[in-house]
C-alpha cells in the first residue's frame, strides 16, 4: 500500500482527501503546518508528498524547494491558486506536478497513481525504466535502476520528474521529441498549446547538466518541432 504525506491546514479538506485516497489503498498522513512537515516526511518516509501552497509556518513552494536536496520522491502541489505563474514557479522549485483542488477526485487519484508508478522503477507499470544497463553518452551516465545521473565525477541531483524527462529524451537520442509526445509519455495528457511545464523542465535540466541557456547544444530546441537530445555532445563536463 502506498503512503502519502499530505500537508494541508484545512482539516476538512485533509480528512476528505485522506478518506477518498484511503478507499483506493493509499495511506495518507495529514500534517497541518508547513514548518513541521519536513520532520514528518523524514519520519514517515512516504512514497509521495502532497502539498498545499498556503500553509502556516512555511508555504508549500518553499517547503518543496527545501525538501529537494535530501528527498527525491515525487512532490505534488494541490492548491486552489489557479495561476500560470504559480504553476511555473512550483516546477522551478522542483515540484513534480501542480493540481487544482477543483480537479475531480478520480482525476486526482489517477495523477497521483501516475507519479507513484513513475517513482517505482522496479514496478510492473514502469517498463521503460527497466533496461539491463545504464545509458552512457561521453561523460554522462544515466542509471535507471538506481535512478542516478552522473556527469563526469559529479552526481547530478534530479527530481523524479526531471529524471523521467531526461530518460525519455535519452532513450530517443538523436530524435526530435515534440511536447505532445513528452507530455503523453510522462504525464498521460495531451499538449494543449498552452502548457509550459515541459519547457520549464527542459530549462531546469539544461542548467543542472551544464548546457547553455542561450545556445543549448546538449538538449537542443528544434524550432516549431520540439527537443532533441544530442548523443555526441557529452564528451566533456563543461
Amino acid at each position: 500500500m502506498a503512503k502519502i504525506v499530505f500537508v494541508e491546514d484545512d482539516p476538512e479538506v485533509g480528512a476528505l482527501i485522506a478518506a477518498y485516497l484511503g478507499k483506493h489503498d493509499i495511506t495518507v498522513v495529514v500534517e497541518s503546518r508547513g514548518d513541521r512537515a519536513e520532520e514528518v516526511i523524514h519520519r514517515e518516509k512516504p512514497d509521495l508528498v502532497l502539498l498545499d501552497i498556503m500553509l502556516p509556518g512555511k508555504d508549500g513552494m518553499t517547503l518543496c524547494r527545501d525538501l529537494r536536496p535530501a528527498w527525491q520522491g515525487p512532490v505534488v502541489l494541490l492548491t486552489s491558486l489557479d495561476s500560470d505563474m504559480n504553476h511555473i514557479l512550483s516546477l522551478e522549485m522542483g515540484a513534480s506536478d501542480y493540481i487544482l483542488k477543483t480537479t475531480p477526485p478520480a482525476v486526482l487519484l489517477a495523477r497521483l497513481r501516475l507519479h507513484l508508478r513513475q517513482a517505482q522503477p522496479h514496478g510492473r507499470d514502469t517498463p521503460a525504466l527497466k533496461p539491463h544497463k545504464a545509458l552512457r553518452f561521453g561523460t554522462l551516465c544515466i542509471d535507471p535502476i538506481n535512478r542516478q545521473v552522473t556527469l563526469g565525477s559529479e552526481i547530478i541531483a534530479l527530481s523524479t520528474a526531471d529524471f523521467d524527462l531526461l530518460w525519455e529524451l535519452a532513450t530517443h537520442a538523436g530524435q526530435i521529441m515534440d511536447r505532445d509526445a513528452l507530455l503523453k509519455n510522462l504525464r498521460g495528457v495531451s499538449y494543449d498549446g498552452m502548457d509550459r511545464s515541459v519547457d520549464v523542465a527542459i530549462s531546469r535540466l539544461r542548467k543542472k547538466l551544464n548546457d547553455s541557456a542561450t545556445e543549448p547544444f546538449r538538449i537542443k530546441t528544434v524550432r516549431n518541432k520540439g527537443y532533441l537530445f544530442a548523443p555526441h555532445a557529452w564528451e566533456s563536463e563543461a
